[in-house]
């Protein structure tokens, strides 16, 4: 595992930014340990609910994790607004980063992602495959 702190500014989409990172790495696994930062829109999806929610204002990061790999990331977010409301759910795309973000990304280059069809649940889930190490030259 290797760790990679990450710093996003003002404007970035940030789900768009995570979903980038196996690939820039060259990994097929990662996870998001946590994040913070502020967001001045937040898209997110309620527990249940088919479409997500648009929230725009001053939101604030209070927690942020998930995986990520090639068949996309799936992430968890919580904010909270100006009057300490806090809602979180499944991270949308176009969050978009209010000042900064800071995140705390862990890459696995031992293992694989995918996401497979679960009868049990009727969803797609994460399923984890060990890579074989690489050859040496």
């Amino acid at each position: 595992m290797e760790a990679l702190p990450l710093r996003f500014s003002a404007g970035t989409d940030l789900r768009a930014a995570l979903d980038a990172i196996p690939r820039l790495h060259g990994v097929d696994a990662a996870f998001v340990v946590q994040g913070i930062g502020s967001l001045s829109v937040a898209c997110i999806r309620y527990a249940g609910k088919p479409e997500a929610t648009e929230l725009r204002g001053d939101l604030e990061i209070l927690t942020l994790g998930g995986s990520l790999g090639p068949d996309g990331p799936h992430l968890h977010i919580s904010v909270s607004d100006g009057e300490g409301r806090v809602v979180g759910g499944h991270m949308g795309a176009g969050c978009l980063v209010r000042t900064t973000a800071e995140v705390l990304v862990a890459l696995l280059p031992g293992h694989r992602f995918s996401r497979e069809h679960d009868p049990a649940t009727g969803y797609k889930e994460l399923c984890v495959t060990q890579r074989p190490p690489a050859a040496s030259s």
